[in-house]
């Protein structure tokens, strides 16, 4: 399900008027965070979630096992904030910011 360079462009056109919606913090990956995530990506598609680690190679880490538990693929990483896809062909339209901001930002 890889990304073509012009979706990951549209998609961190997107993403960069996006706020945070999970957090990940030192505790790590918890039930409850992974619920959070998982709920996430099926309402919007496209979130940001920020790594909260101070270390580049624990957020690398993190990041990668947030990819593989949640089957969401990564668009984008700058600094702490990394900007994850996961594609729900029922998601609602009101939600998802796919569908939400299609037409905006140069996209068509």
């Amino acid at each position: 399900m890889s990304l073509s360079q012009a979706q990951k462009k549209a998609f961190r056109s997107i993403g960069h008027h996006l706020n945070p919606v999970v957090i990940v913090s030192e505790n790590g990956l918890s039930e409850g965070l992974l619920a959070e995530l998982d709920r996430a990506l099926a309402d919007h598609e496209l979130i940001k979630v920020k790594l909260a680690l101070p270390e580049r190679d624990d957020r690398a880490a993190m990041l990668e096992e947030l990819l593989t538990a949640s089957g969401a693929e990564r668009v984008q990483t700058i600094g702490k904030m990394a900007l994850l896809y996961r594609a729900n062909p029922q998601a609602n339209p009101k939600l998802s910011n796919l569908k939400r901001f299609e037409g905006h930002h140069g996209r068509h």
